[in-house]
């Protein structure tokens, strides 16, 4: 079997790429590297390039006539930055997947695992949400997760194409083997300022402390990076049992099915450095929701898979990346 990974020089797509790759899954990767790094490509068949330039599409998708399916990981990311330039983020995650999938279209291409957000839903509770929760994207990153899955099931239904729509909730850590990792070392994640905030001895910022939850903090469902590539394999495995012909449109949470504060986080990155870190509180942010964790009976109904590393072992990888990141940029 043979996939093709969008975005595979990046955080999620080159742990997919590695998880695959143990599985004995073929990969090919297509990356701009304006977000990736081309050190964890690595031995693998990478294509520099943007999603939809036609000419690195139509080089790739004839060099691999044999591709069995695409996982696409490649978008911008970060929600604030979204708020504030919401015609790049969808011109980038709405307008280029629509070229790509044209151009799968037409290669015969018809397997797709989409690389979507918990941030779909409308995640006011701090509680759990599974599948079929309300949707309420609350920022122009989440609005393009949810209208792309809105184009794929649309082009399922027309027979275009089979699509399995992985809801991730908040990935942490590294590859366990420290392959690969968050490759921006200021991230804008909770876990990457508790971080920089110990770095710059600066107390954290709890940005928001009156969401309905049970400290006042946001709450999320923090899934270590690695359990969601396996994730990935066991949808590429089973993508025919599980987006069939007759219901061509799926989706799945992955997540590890507990919620965690922006508090508890704290907690548990104390626990694992043996330190304090002093907090500070401040307003929320633009396009901050209270959160909510996954419901992942879905998951492992029809994937077999279920996250299998604590926010304690996630913390602790990224701490470990984050030193070994400087001799890989």
């Amino acid at each position: 079997m043979k996939v093709l990974i969008t975005g595979g020089a990046g955080y999620i797509g080159s742990t997919v790429a590695t998880a695959c790759i143990e599985a004995g899954i073929d990969v090919v990767i297509l990356d701009d590297l304006s977000k990736g790094l081309r050190a964890f490509c690595e031995g693998r068949d990478l294509y520099e390039g943007d999603i939809a330039d036609p000419d690195v599409l139509t080089h790739l998708l004839a060099d691999h006539p044999d591709i069995d399916a695409v996982v696409h990981c490649a978008a911008r990311i970060v929600v604030p930055e979204s708020v504030a330039d919401p015609l790049g983020y969808y011109d980038a995650n709405v307008g280029k997947t629509i070229v790509l999938l044209q151009h799968l279209h037409d290669a015969g291409i018809a397997r797709i695992v989409f690389s979507s957000s918990a941030a779909v839903y409308a995640g006011d509770s701090g509680e759990g949400a599974d599948e079929g929760s309300p949707l309420g994207p609350s920022s122009p990153y989440a609005t393009t997760k949810a209208m792309v899955e809105q184009i794929l099931k649309d082009a399922a239904s027309n027979g275009d194409f089979r699509a399995i729509a992985l809801r991730y909730f908040n990935p942490i850590g590294a590859d366990p083997k420290m392959r690969t990792g968050l490759q921006n070392p200021v991230p804008s994640h909770a876990l990457g300022k508790i971080m920089q905030a110990r770095a710059a001895g600066e107390p954290f910022a709890i940005t928001g402390t009156d969401w309905p939850t049970r400290d006042g903090s946001g709450l999320r469902d923090y899934i270590h990076v690695w359990d969601l590539a396996l994730a990935h394999v066991a949808a590429v495995r089973r993508f025919d049992e599980v987006a069939t012909l007759d219901d061509p449109y799926q989706v799945v949470n992955i997540g590890t099915g507990e919620g965690v504060t922006v508090r508890e986080l704290v907690a548990a990155f104390e626990r694992v450095t043996g330190e304090t870190l002093p907090v500070i509180e401040t307003a929320r942010r633009p396009g901050d929701q209270a959160g909510a964790f996954a419901v992942v009976d879905r998951a492992s109904d029809v994937l077999d898979w279920r996250a299998e590393r604590s926010v304690d072992d996630g913390v602790r990888d990224a701490i470990v990346w984050a030193q070994k990141l400087p001799s890989v940029l």
